[in-house]
């Protein structure tokens, strides 16, 4: 799904929300409705982010309180998505796809390599490879963004090393990878063979068991 539609979805539901949340008494029929937009809010926030995200851990500790309460923060959290999803700050194919985990989207590289989709396989390995490289940024309190705008991934790999989380080597290492990831999105199909994209996808594997984050 498109970033445009996800917002879309969310600025639909945040402005059925907003005439709610204005009132402190409903009316007939209101209380109904209101506890149905929040559900739907906490939904679409579930739905649009990945598992155990900040996001999702926001909804989830409203569900005790009175349906007033409730609709109010489920909205300002759909908010907040809303705006990060504008800015850039959710992004990468593997959050929007709602991953539970790294490995998930591996295995589906690795089925599509075995059907012979080897540029589909590698393109979906760098994606995960790239998130994984972000939260060991996060991990280890190496800035993400500068100017407000997200880091691209060499920056990050630079800045992981500067930081001591691995060396020199490894930086090389994830540079090769991510070269191999730019070829296969710019259909430079030929640069590579199925042989390449096995080993990408089992370094990366064994990158992300090492360094784990």
């Amino acid at each position: 799904m498109a970033i445009e539609d996800m917002v879309k979805q969310l600025d639909e539901l945040i402005a059925k929300a907003e005439p709610l949340s204005l009132s402190s008494l409903y009316r007939v029929g209101e209380e109904a409705e209101a506890e149905i937009v929040a559900n739907r809010l906490e939904a679409a926030v579930t739905r649009l982010t990945m598992k155990g995200s900040v996001y999702v851990q926001l909804v989830q500790r409203a569900r005790g309180h009175n349906i007033e309460s409730r609709l109010r923060h489920n909205m300002q959290v759909a908010i907040s998505l809303r705006d990060d999803l504008n800015s850039g700050w959710t992004e990468t194919v593997v959050e929007l796809v709602h991953a539970d985990t790294y490995s998930d989207f591996l295995e589906m590289a690795d089925a599509l390599l075995s059907k012979g989709y080897k540029d589909a396989a590698a393109v979906i390995t760098g994606t995960s490879l790239e998130v994984h490289v972000r939260a060991l940024c996060v991990k280890n309190g190496v800035t993400i963004a500068v100017a407000g705008k997200p880091k691209k991934a060499d920056t990050m790999n630079a800045d992981l090393k500067k930081a001591g989380v691995y060396d020199g080597l490894r930086q090389k290492q994830i540079t090769a990878w991510m070269d191999l990831r730019n070829k296969a999105a710019h259909g430079n199909y030929g640069d590579y063979d199925k042989d390449e994209v096995r080993q990408f996808i089992d370094g990366v594997q064994a990158f992300m068991m090492k360094y784990p984050a």
